[in-house]
């Protein structure tokens, strides 16, 4: 039960994980699957490819599509609307950050 609660606390930090990279440059599933892992986020291929096709059908993502060693590649970047939803979480995340840093000092 308490993984299944943190599963879902946790998707929306993975999602601005993907609009932070995918803002930066672009991101494929795999890279993206090792950039969450480093962060600790073990999630398998099969949870964050149905997250990015939903980002991109949100219009938050846009996909192109590339040939690399003889495979299509997905690669993401963000969308206009992805750029600023990123920004009102980035803004989010740091009140929140400061207001839960502030608990720990007292």
């Amino acid at each position: 039960m308490e993984e299944k609660v943190l599963r879902k606390l946790f998707l929306g930090f993975i999602q601005i994980h993907i609009l932070h990279h995918a803002k930066e440059h672009p991101i494929f599933g795999l890279w993206m699957l090792e950039e969450l892992r480093e962060h600790g986020y073990n999630i398998s291929a099969g949870t964050l490819y149905p997250i990015l096709h939903t980002m991109e059908s949100d219009g938050l993502l846009v996909k192109e599509e590339q040939k690399v060693e003889g495979k299509i590649r997905k690669y993401y970047t963000t969308t206009e609307k992805g750029n600023l939803i990123l920004h009102e979480a980035r803004n989010k995340a740091y009140e929140l950050f400061k207001e839960i840093k502030e608990g720990d000092e007292t």
